[in-house]
């Protein structure tokens, strides 16, 4: 049995992934192409290129290295009933929450303001509020939703967690619902988006949604691009009520040159790096559930293709 690894990743990042899986995979046979598509089972992808899946007849299995799979599900070539498992990496989750951690704090204590003065070689120092006086909600309380909800309130703050059904989370007041999400934006002083990419969350964050947030409200995007109209943003920025936004994800990416996005002053862009799969523990999730899938056991985070996640 061969395993296929199908990745449309850059040359260097594809190598640092073979020599992970190898290391974890000792014995595989890893192939790069499909020219035995009779003899692969098991097809390990990244961001693969639409059709890289099909004519592979006993293929039984295909493990994500991405913890988003909306790119792949959207694959019209896709095999139909073929198990898909995304990729939860434990090291990402931590990442993410810290990630999650700055960009909040910098929100909270103004610290992208004092960025611009200092530009502007000015001293203006403005009061400071604490982490119990700020509302945070986190929206999508996924694995990296949960571990950026817990760190934040481990720092203190105000932290209200949303997802489309209830999900409990210890220490943290959940809500759940299309009807309680409005109320909840016009109480967080800053809303973060963790929410995976569904044919509901597409353009979620738009002129009437930013217009329910509360005046002077921060705005950090950690997950997908296609969750705002950007222009409507942008009018948010200009016009209220969003006081400052940080975004690391966007509609099209990288980033197209003189996209307003890059010079506006109330805009933070990070280039899709606020949690990157680390492929040292990444390859040892994919090891343990290739190992489970072989005795029969039940695979963790097995794709909803229902649910787009």
């Amino acid at each position: 049995m061969s395993l296929l690894l199908a990745c449309d990743v850059g040359a260097d990042e594809a190598a640092t992934w073979r020599a992970a899986l190898a290391a974890a995979l000792p014995g595989e046979h890893l192939v790069e192409t499909s020219d035995a598509a009779d003899d692969i089972e098991v097809a390990i992808v990244a961001n693969p290129r639409p059709g890289a899946l099909a004519g592979l007849p006993r293929l039984r299995l295909i493990q994500s290295l991405w913890a988003g799979v909306d790119r792949l599900l959207a694959d019209p070539t896709l095999p139909a009933g073929v198990p898909i498992v995304r990729m939860v990496d434990p090291a990402m989750n931590v990442a993410m929450a810290e990630t999650a951690l700055w960009a909040v704090l910098a929100l909270h204590r103004g610290f992208f303001r004092y960025a611009r003065l200092q530009r502007e070689g000015r001293w203006a120092p403005h009061g400071q509020r604490r982490a119990d006086e700020m509302v945070v909600a986190v929206l999508g309380l996924g694995q990296m939703g949960r571990s950026a909800a817990l760190r934040l309130a481990a720092q203190g703050y105000r932290v209200l967690g949303w997802s489309a059904r209830p999900t409990a989370v210890e220490g943290i007041e959940t809500h759940a619902g299309a009807a309680a999400l409005d109320a909840l934006l016009a109480r967080a002083d800053i809303v973060l988006d963790l929410l995976p990419l569904t044919p509901a969350t597409r353009g979620l964050f738009d002129a009437t949604r930013f217009a329910r947030m509360k005046p002077g409200a921060g705005f950090v995007n950690l997950a997908r691009g296609a969750h705002v109209v950007e222009a409507d943003l942008l009018a948010a920025l200009d016009a209220g009520p969003l006081r400052h936004a940080v975004l690391d994800v966007f509609q099209t990416e990288p980033l197209p040159a003189g996209h307003a996005f890059w010079s506006h002053p109330r805009v933070t862009v990070l280039p899709h790096a606020a949690a990157q799969t680390d492929p040292r523990s990444a390859a040892g999730v994919v090891a343990a559930n290739l190992h489970a899938w072989r005795a029969g056991r039940p695979l963790a985070h097995v794709v909803d293709r229902a649910r787009g996640y």
